[in-house]
């Protein structure tokens, strides 16, 4: 720590510029914002889509303040990206002599007094240093601390970096932002954090979700992937954690006019899973799509007939909201969040109960009734995630932290 101080000095003392040289003027508006954009610079899914979202969400509802987002770099892909196209949005690269870890963890602190930035939003578990030592307001997002709560998901090596990062940022952020009630209790467990510093602020999904689309519309999707009339869906990645093993287990006992169809990045479980399907003789009932353009998965969303989201841990659940604005019915897992995401209208299940699981599905495609039932309250329970709601909850936790 105190080798990171002595480097962020002698960069302040090059740049001639003075400890607080933006003074109280950060707090009128309008204000100046910055943010952590290694994501939002470079991953096109995950982290990367909330990063985007809720800054691009941001500079729209609030088009008055100034966005800066700090990356080391950007990938080509998003260079062009409609968020990096406003007007109010100014995306900072370090200087060609900066080293990118030592640039985001201290360099950036130099940039965001240069740029009179009065608050930084850390995206993702972490914040860099000396932000307070030159008078700069800080927020961090925390996901989930499932590292912690389930280790052996993780490397040591990983396990010890993310536990670092994020443990400095409650400690020394001006407030959290927590994207659970599940995750803020999680904060409160591990690091000993007073509740009162954290803010339980949810996500939103990108709109192509909330749009349902024609029949022509979801017909022609339905034939370039050759998909069934029925089917249900599982989306994510395909490992341990998200447990799509006890799927395949329900399956024997589920409909057999309702195949499986499985969308998300493979991991050394697929071999596991693959096992498992052969030994129950299942080939024709597991469909796995590689390869979806991100335009077409609302459409495969929205022809589920049930959406399977049984994960053993999450933060908070995308994927379920995605369904829900959809108008699929949901079955999930308790022990987490997953109830936050899929309100009282879904279906949930333990992580391990294979047999509660196909009773839940072969309720839900059983009865026509059921399904429009749990369909319509998902629809409606789903609001409390719009965009505009949740930016405007976030740019009320800024406002009160500046005014802290």
């Amino acid at each position: 720590m105190k080798e990171i101080r002595r480097k962020l000095k002698a960069e302040s003392e090059k740049s001639e510029l003075p400890e607080n040289s933006f003074g109280l003027s950060a707090l009128s508006s309008p204000l100046r914002i910055g943010y952590d954009g290694k994501r939002a610079a470079n991953n096109v899914t995950g982290l990367g889509n909330y990063s985007r979202s809720l800054i691009e969400h941001l500079a729209t509802q609030f088009p008055a303040n100034q966005y800066y987002v700090y990356t080391p770099k950007i990938t080509e892909a998003l260079k062009k990206h409609q968020l990096f196209l406003k007007d109010n949005v100014k995306l900072e690269l370090p200087p060609k002599n900066s080293t990118s870890p030592i640039w985001r963890s201290v360099g950036v602190v130099l940039e965001l007094i240069r740029n009179k930035v009065a608050l930084y939003h850390g995206l993702n578990h972490e914040i860099p240093y000396g932000l307070k030592e030159n008078g700069i307001k800080s927020i961090v997002t925390i996901h989930d601390l499932i590292f912690l709560v389930k280790p052996r998901y993780y490397k040591f090596f990983d396990r010890f970096i993310y536990k670092y990062k994020s443990r400095y940022a409650c400690k020394h952020a001006d407030r959290i932002i927590a994207i659970s009630e599940q995750t803020k209790r999680d904060i409160i467990y591990f690091y000993k954090i007073d509740p009162a510093k954290i803010d339980v602020v949810y996500q939103s999904c990108d709109n192509q979700f909330k749009n349902l689309l024609g029949e022509n519309e979801r017909e022609f999707i339905r034939n370039k992937y050759k998909l069934p009339q029925n089917y249900l869906l599982n989306v994510g990645t395909v490992e341990e954690r998200k447990n799509l093993l006890v799927i395949i287990e329900a399956l024997p006992y589920i409909d057999s006019s309702y195949p499986l169809v499985v969308i998300g990045k493979e991991t050394p479980y697929l071999k596991i899973i693959k096992k498992k399907i052969e030994a129950l003789d299942l080939q024709k009932r597991v469909i796995f799509l590689k390869n979806i353009p991100f335009s077409d998965l609302p459409g495969i969303y929205q022809m589920a007939s049930t959406f399977i989201y049984p994960s053993k841990y999450e933060g908070f659940g995308i994927p379920i909201i995605e369904a829900l604005y959809g108008k699929v019915p949901v079955v999930a897992a308790t022990g987490s969040c997953l109830e936050e995401a899929g309100g009282p209208g879904s279906r949930y299940i333990t992580p391990t109960d294979s047999s509660a699981l196909a009773d839940a599905i072969n309720t839900i495609i059983k009865s026509k009734e059921v399904s429009s039932l749990m369909a319509e309250e998902g629809l409606k329970y789903v609001q409390r995630f719009n965009a505009d709601v949740v930016t405007k909850q976030m740019m009320d936790c800024y406002l009160k932290t500046l005014n802290e």
